[in-house]
């Protein structure tokens, strides 16, 4: 993109609902700490090592979501995120095929012609991985241990900056047991690994290129907003279904209870797989026969990935649900719900009183474990061919162009090994945190 050109915002629906969604978590954050009785539970999170550890990497992950989530477009008509401005360099840099990790040259053979005009079968040198090197064999080695040292001191300059920040912070609060080491540890590593990665990727395709050309390193980045995209999203579609049926069934009983019971029964007999693959394919059909709908790929694209979040949400509620009901139903018969009742108090009152607050610790330990679920789901469901829009970065599509590239000799690796690595952190990271989110807020494990 010409650096003259005039950017102008061009959101899209999931950014919308993303922002939206981090002005409500904000907005819950204001409320928890005034509220006594649930700023408890999640210092006791902070002043854990491995929740807080967890915490930063996602994060990390956020973050990035965050940046790519912010859509420009220019006096061209290229939309493009604020991810993508910054990672310019790996997003331009295409090679012609496949290269490997920190290569010079292809993976591919080409026909070449020697210094002696014979026609051999040779592997040319990259236009960008390692261009710089007069003679790559030789020198290659040397030039990755001077850019990795000078990472490493870049990084350990910032690390201590804002070590130091952070102490005088601990000095003029009270540490009230923050695992200051842990985090500092953490954010050393995160540091070094950034450093090291940002001057190697300066001169090489640290993750090799695709089938493309592309840089996986790039691919992987951007892949973050798509996997939170369909956790954050699901969730805050499932939710409100969950809460609302679950609650509902539980207390007024009844033909409710039926109806509602007959509603989840019904839905998770289906097999979820087939029903989204049923409604991905009668949307495909439909954004087919109304191209008209679409300014650019880039919305035509979104709108699949805000579809298939929807599907997933409509799916993916009848787990929660069945908890809350199950939990309301012994709720109900509590004296203070059944004083409630005699002082005449009605009942969208004692359930918004009463009720959702007491069962506010399920939902939370629920949604925290379903999101791991849902990042994994995306990638299977891409595999299988019915996930997000072949034009959309993500680890399920990275996963489904590896198996033909597994067949490949020499075998190409490294864009499932990326895709892998990429998701089997986020995943981690937010079990770890739903581990600590689970012991903080269970009743049963405080006493």
């Amino acid at each position: 993109m010409s650096g003259a050109s005039a950017w102008q915002l061009a959101p899209l629906w999931t950014d919308y609902l993303l922002w939206l969604l981090v002005l409500a978590v904000a907005l819950t954050i204001a409320y928890v700490r005034r509220q006594p009785h649930l700023r408890a539970p999640w210092r006791q999170v902070g002043r854990s090592g491995t929740g807080m550890v967890a915490a930063l990497v996602l994060m990390a992950y956020v973050g990035i979501g965050l940046l790519d989530s912010v859509h420009l477009t220019s006096d061209r008509g290229a939309v493009v995120s604020v991810l993508d401005l910054c990672l310019s360099d790996l997003r331009d840099r295409t090679e012609t095929t496949y290269s490997a990790p920190l290569a010079t040259h292809s993976a591919s053979l080409e026909s070449m012609t020697d210094k002696d005009g014979n026609t051999v079968r040779a592997a040319p040198r990259l236009r960008y991985g390692g261009a710089h090197l007069g003679a790559p064999a030789q020198q290659r080695n040397a030039d990755l241990r001077d850019r990795a040292l000078l990472g490493i001191a870049k990084a350990v300059a910032l690390w201590l900056a804002i070590a130091v920040v952070m102490l005088i912070w601990r000095r003029r609060l009270g540490s009230d047991g923050f695992p200051m080491r842990r985090v500092l540890g953490t954010l050393l590593v995160m540091a070094l690994m950034i450093g090291v990665l940002r001057e190697w990727a300066d001169g090489y395709h640290v993750f090799g290129t695709d089938k493309v050309g592309q840089d996986v390193l790039y691919l992987s980045l951007k892949s973050v907003r798509t996997g939170l995209m369909i956790g954050l999203l699901t969730t805050l579609v499932m939710l409100p279904l969950a809460m609302v049926l679950g609650i509902a069934a539980g207390y007024f009983r009844g033909w409710v209870d039926d109806l509602i019971q007959y509603l989840y029964t019904t839905l998770s007999s289906i097999p979820s797989v087939l029903l989204i693959a049923a409604a991905v394919l009668m949307m495909q059909v439909t954004m087919s026969n109304h191209p008209e709908w679409f300014d650019s790929l880039e919305s035509r694209a979104d709108l699949r990935l805000l579809f298939l979040c929807v599907i997933l949400g409509v799916t993916s509620w009848t787990g929660l649900c069945r908890l809350l009901r199950a939990e309301t139903l012994k709720l109900r018969e509590a004296d203070y719900v059944e004083a409630a009742r005699a002082a005449g108090v009605g009942p969208l009152r004692i359930l918004s009183r009463h009720i959702a607050p007491n069962v506010m610790h399920i939902v939370l330990i629920q949604v925290t474990l379903d999101f791991s679920a849902l990042v994994l789901a995306e990638a299977v469901l891409s595999y299988v061919g019915v996930g997000v829009d072949p034009s959309t970065p993500s680890w399920g599509n990275m996963i489904n162009a590896a198996r033909l590239e597994l067949a490949r000799e020499p075998v190409v690796w490294w864009s499932l090994s990326a895709a892998f690595a990429f998701m089997f952190t986020l995943v981690l990271a937010a079990n770890l945190f739903a581990d600590q989110v689970r012991e903080a807020f269970d009743p049963r494990r405080r006493a």
